[in-house]
């Protein structure tokens, strides 16, 4: 289906990234698989080319394009050559707008200039083992000490874990007050800030995804960002872009699943034919392309309402609950239509099968998107 809410520069865009990609990344993912993290040089690399953060000013670094269609680029085109663990979206659409909307001028200038040229990997920690979807029930604390704060607790399941330089926490800072929390930037090296293991996973085999720790960590007041107790809704407040930028890709990896299947059937033959020229794979994938074609209508609508600010926390679950849905349901097919190699790692549907599975889980399962879409019902 044509799209027709990309420019020019759009276009451009999109061939310089999937070029970059296709030199700096697709002849590693292999080894980037077998050691579970991707090189730290990919991200300085990006960073010479524009491609970390490019929404951000100028006077750090960036290039100001303040237009949510390049994030979706990128994501769209991560998703087609099904590289999970080179995360620039939480790097740029996730992490690195915690400290543009709520840093202070000074941080902005301490930390922004690294992370846009790659040498400052990001991370957002969150989730914990006792608390995933509900960060009211998070158990990780901050206590004001005058002149810094002192942490304690762990995180778990947090993506770049292993690589990131700077980590944003979310802590509980009121005892009285389940949503009062802020949100204090750990930097490599403090003291008493330890990582565990690099958890072996089913899928995104490249991305480093590692547990946290914090044992009496000083995070001095520059450190915080914003107010000390307004953390809860900062994480409220970005969450609608985490989930169209989930949907971005879940929707672009559903296309490349779709067209590695249609690819494969065409030349895989039962019964003296091609398995393409069988109703029943041509109905599949026929249904498949009507699907996504539906979802990625929605979700561009989805990212030309939040350029203009318009796009609400349920539009955006609804965006993030069918995309990831649907892709789960073609990568599934995709792997039936392969037979018994769709079960094989080294054809591509089966890594796209272990990667996808995640998608319906994380920055909000499905079934807290149904929750806040039906809020939104008033039900």
């Amino acid at each position: 289906m044509l799209r027709n809410h990309f420019e020019t520069e759009h276009n451009l865009f999109r061939d310089a990234f999937r070029s970059f990609l296709n030199k700096e990344v697709v002849p590693h993912q292999e080894e980037w698989e077998e050691a579970g993290v991707v090189d730290r040089s990919v991200w300085r690399k990006a960073g010479e080319m524009g491609f970390l953060l490019p929404w951000a000013e100028e006077e750090y670094g960036g290039t100001a394009l303040k237009d949510f269609r390049y994030e979706q680029i990128m994501c769209e085109e991560l998703a087609a050559i099904n590289e999970p663990g080179f995360m620039i979206p939480l790097h740029s659409a996730l992490c690195g707008p915690y400290i543009a909307e709520y840093g202070n001028a000074e941080q902005k200038a301490r930390w922004l200039p690294g992370i846009i040229r790659g040498e400052s990997i990001l991370a957002v920690a969150m989730t914990e083992p006792s608390a995933g979807s509900d960060l009211a029930g998070m158990r990780t604390t901050a206590v004001d000490k005058g002149d810094h704060f002192v942490l304690n607790g762990s995180k778990v399941f947090i993506s770049n874990g292993l690589l990131a330089d700077l980590v944003i926490v979310a802590a509980k800072t009121d005892p009285a007050n389940k949503h009062a929390m802020g949100l204090f930037v750990v930097e490599r090296g403090m003291e008493g800030f330890e990582r565990g293991r690099n958890l072996k996973k089913l899928g995104m085999k490249s991305q480093d995804t590692a547990e946290l720790f914090f044992n009496n960590v000083k995070v001095p007041k520059e450190n915080l960002l914003g107010d000390a107790k307004g953390g809860f809704f900062y994480l409220m407040n970005m969450l609608a872009q985490e989930r169209l930028t989930n949907a971005c890709g879940a929707v672009a990896g559903a296309e490349a699943a779709l067209n590695a299947t249609v690819d494969y059937v065409k030349e895989r033959k039962a019964f003296d034919r091609p398995v393409a020229h069988f109703q029943n794979t041509r109905f599949k994938l026929a249904e498949m392309r009507t699907q996504i074609d539906v979802a990625q209508v929605f979700t561009d609508r989805c990212v030309m309402d939040h350029n203009q600010k318009k796009l609400t926390p349920e539009v955006a679950a609804e965006a993030k609950l069918f995309t990831t849905e649907l892709l789960c349901k073609v990568v599934d097919e995709g792997v039936q239509l392969h037979g018994g190699w769709g079960y094989m790692w080294e054809y591509p549907i089966c890594r796209m099968y272990a990667n996808a599975r995640i998608q319906r889980i994380f920055a909000g399962t499905s079934e807290i998107m149904k929750e806040i879409i039906s809020r939104g019902m008033k039900l």
